[in-house]
C-alpha cells in the first residue's frame, strides 16, 4: 500500500515517486503493452481494465507498495515492492511475518538507458530495508534482459540463481530466469 504515511511523494535527482492517478494509469497502459517493453513480461499484453482494477487494489493492500516514476509530466517508469513472508515463515507463532520483499519495475522504451531504473528502484530498496523493516528483497529476470540484470547488479544484488528453463513465456516458450537479492544488512 503506498500509504500517505510512507512519505509520498519521494523526490530523486530527475524522478518523483508518487502513487499514480487515473490519467497516470492511461499513460502507462500506452506503454505497457508495447512490444519492447512485453517482451521482458510473463503476461505479455493486458486487459486495460482489470490493469487499472489491479492498480487501484494496491492502494489498500498494506502488502503492495507500487508507485509510478514521473519526470516532468511522464510516467517514465513503475516500482513495486511486494512484502510476503521468506521461506518457512508461514508458521504459526512465526515472530517476523512479512520479512521478505518482491521488487519489480519497468520501464518506458521511449527512456530505456537512461538510468531510470536505477534511479527509481534505490529509494524503493530504502523504503523495503530503512522503512518497512524486510530481512530480505528479491527480484527475477529473464537471463536475456541484460538491462534489467544489470540495474540490480548496481545496486549491488547478487544473482542467486539460473534458473534454466524455469519461466513460461507467453511468447517464447521455456526461457532462462535470473533471481537476484539483497539483505537488509548489505543495503546499508
Amino acid at each position: 500500500m503506498t500509504s500517505p504515511g510512507l512519505g509520498w511523494p519521494r523526490r530523486t535527482e530527475r524522478l518523483v515517486l508518487r502513487p499514480p492517478t487515473d490519467d497516470d494509469l492511461d499513460r502507462l497502459l500506452a506503454w505497457r503493452n508495447h512490444p519492447d517493453v512485453a517482451r521482458w513480461l510473463l503476461r505479455t499484453v493486458v486487459d486495460p481494465t482489470s490493469y487499472r482494477a489491479a492498480w487501484r487494489g494496491s492502494s489498500d493492500d498494506p502488502w503492495d507498495h507500487s508507485v509510478v516514476a514521473v519526470l516532468g509530466e511522464e510516467v517514465v517508469a513503475t516500482v513495486s515492492v511486494e512484502v510476503r513472508d521468506g521461506m518457512g515463515q508461514q508458521v504459526e507463532g512465526n515472530p517476523a511475518p512479512g520479512s521478505e520483499g518482491l521488487l519489480g519495475y519497468l520501464v518506458d522504451p521511449a527512456h530505456h538507458g537512461r538510468g531510470f531504473a536505477t534511479e527509481a528502484v534505490r529509494p524503493m530498496l530504502d523504503l523495503a530495508f530503512r522503512e518497512l523493516g524486510l530481512h530480505r528483497v528479491t527480484a527475477g529476470c529473464f537471463a536475456d534482459n541484460v538491462g534489467s540484470w544489470r540495474v540490480m547488479e548496481k545496486l549491488g544484488m547478487r544473482r542467486e540463481q539460473h534458473g534454466v528453463r524455469d519461466s513460461w513465456h507467453a511468447e517464447l516458450g521455456w526461457v532462462d530466469g535470473y533471481t537476484y537479492a539483497v539483505l537488509a544488512d548489505e543495503w546499508r
